[in-house]
């Protein structure tokens, strides 16, 4: 198997460990009896269970992006060095990102939000080029 579905896989467990986190702040902030209800009367939410959920919505917006970009790679141009490079930065900055998002860290966690973005872009040069 090629370096970029294993890193392809490897995405499948980062996305559990951002619902997981979501998940768990969820449950530690309104309990298990509220969570395993239909949630039809919204409740306040604490500050960390906000930034899990939107550090997992961000994680959806790019993570598709990802999928794509490494599928076509593999399919394409297996073993493309950009691609790899490209795919590693995604992969290590999302990492990251999450306990500087939960924490709330502000300005690297941008910084880190950029050098994933930069990732991507590596990646589709190397798809594109």
């Amino acid at each position: 198997m090629t370096a970029e579905l294993w890193l392809l896989l490897a995405s499948l467990v980062l996305y559990g460990l951002y619902l997981g986190t979501q998940s768990l702040l969820y449950r530690a902030h309104y309990g298990v009896g509220f969570a395993a209800t239909a949630r039809d009367a919204p409740k306040p939410e604490s500050l960390e269970l906000g930034r899990a959920e939107r550090a997992l919505h961000n994680f959806r917006e790019t993570w598709p992006v990802f999928v794509i970009l490494d599928l076509v790679a593999h399919l394409a141009m297996p073993g493309d060095s950009l691609v790899f490079w490209g795919a590693l930065v995604w992969f290590a900055a999302r990492v990251v990102y999450l306990p500087l998002y939960v924490t709330g860290v502000v300005w690297w966690r941008s910084a880190v939000w950029s050098v994933a973005l930069l990732g991507l872009a590596l990646m589709a040069v190397g798809v594109l080029f």
